[in-house]
């Protein structure tokens, strides 16, 4: 069984929608969906602010590259087209594959450049962090150390204060 963190987010169209489509499409693996915090744009700050979540995804048979067909999927069903011009320009969904588990516990690194792992900026992204310490208190980085930890440096910090939770969306597989 592998497990993966998944980050989830949409600025562009109906953006809970998405999320939600998202969830619906992993529910025969999803163990577990953070809560949705609004988030200004990284990368590229001239377009809509997203709404960003982060789910705890497990499967016995799933290889690796496993998560990253179905993150593809989900984003080609929410319609995403991605535009070389603008790398973090706006999306109807993106999904990430943040850090995969192999069945017998340890980190799968990868620098493939299809998939590398762990996901070569989660450690600097306030976005993926913060939700995922909703889903896992005692998360660590591979090769970055404990999230919490990573909270607290200087890049993640200064993001924080834009991050805005909304309690009122929740993210469930029937939703």
């Amino acid at each position: 069984m592998t497990r993966a963190v998944l980050g989830l987010g949409s600025n562009k169209g109906d953006r809970f929608g998405y999320l939600c489509a998202a969830v619906r499409g992993l529910s025969e693996v999803l163990l577990v969906a953070s809560g949705v915090y609004e988030t200004p744009p990284w990368g590229d700050p001239d377009q809509p602010p997203f709404l960003n979540a982060v789910v705890l995804v497990a499967d016995e048979t799933a290889e690796p590259v496993d998560w990253l067909i179905r993150a593809r999927a989900l984003e080609d069903a929410a319609g995403r087209v991605r535009d070389p011009a603008r790398r973090y320009g706006p999306r109807t969904l993106d999904v990430d594959v943040i850090t995969v588990t192999s069945p017998v516990g340890g980190p799968v690194i990868s620098t493939d450049p299809e998939l590398t792992l762990p996901h070569p900026r989660a450690h600097l992204r306030a976005f993926v962090l913060r939700p995922w310490l909703d889903i896992e208190p005692y998360a660590q980085l591979p090769g970055y150390g404990w999230v919490t930890d990573l909270m607290r440096t200087e890049a993640v910090a200064a993001d924080l204060p834009g991050l805005k939770p909304c309690p009122a969306l929740v993210l469930e597989p029937s939703t």
